[in-house]
């Protein structure tokens, strides 16, 4: 890592537990590389909207993964209060519609003007990395047709971008071009256990599909060095 240029680092480390302090501990470790951190359901239901501007605080770039879905007054008013706890970037569920994605959006960009602030990336989930199977959930159609639908329906919506499979971020940049963001999870360094996770791939390979970013979680927190476990996937990049 020393003597690189980090400012682009594509790593998000998913920061997947109920503890403030083992959080707190490994975005201080971990914040010399540029890694972004994901706060998702765990640590937010336990933790609160206090702790993510705490995170916010130590000058690192935090993704807040709730995926909101409801009806559009819902997700607006909820986007509007995750943008002004400073993150850098936020989610929302493709399948609840284009009128809730424009509302998000719209919540977004006014929440971020109040401040003055730069807006955080809002980016659409497409389909679950933990489901393999659409017809599982009553859809009929390939995973590949699923998740290209919804990323179009994102990007017509006015989002950034959207959260999809390694698998399918090839055809999502081919599709929708260089300038959409695609944040891609079930990230596995070769020989990591899968987990939960159904639908993975190695972060230098999710790189070369046309994913952006890479949130990795399990490989880089259940480690007893999380610091070398970046410096391998980042060498591992190069």
């Amino acid at each position: 890592m020393q003597g690189e240029d980090l400012s682009n680092n594509p790593l998000i480390i998913a920061l997947d537990t109920p503890s403030t302090f083992s959080a707190v501990r490994l975005v201080k470790k971990l914040k010399i590389t540029g890694v972004g951190f994901k706060i998702g359901f765990e640590l937010f239901s336990h933790a609160g909207p206090r702790f993510v501007k705490h995170v916010v605080g130590h000058d690192v770039r935090v993704f807040l993964d709730l995926k909101f879905h409801d009806i559009p007054n819902t997700v607006a008013r909820a986007v509007d209060v995750a943008t002004k706890m400073g993150v850098w970037m936020l989610n929302v569920h493709c399948s609840g519609g284009s009128e809730m994605m424009k509302m998000a959006r719209e919540a977004r960009d006014a929440a971020a003007a109040s401040l003055k602030i730069t807006p955080p990336l809002l980016v659409g989930v497409t389909f679950l990395t933990s489901l393999s199977d659409p017809k599982e959930i009553q859809i009929s159609s390939t995973v590949e047709d699923y998740v290209l639908g919804m990323a179009h329906l994102a990007k017509k919506s006015g989002l950034d971008g959207v959260v999809a499979s390694g698998q399918e971020a090839a055809l999502i940049r081919r599709e929708l071009g260089l300038g959409f963001v695609i944040v891609t999870p079930g990230i596995r360094p070769l020989n990591s256990a899968a987990g939960d996770q159904k639908r993975i791939i190695t972060p230098k390979e999710a790189l070369k599909q046309g994913s952006n970013y890479l949130v990795v979680g399990r490989p880089v927190t259940e480690t007893p060095s999380p610091l070398k476990a970046v410096d391998d996937l980042l060498t591992s990049l190069s």
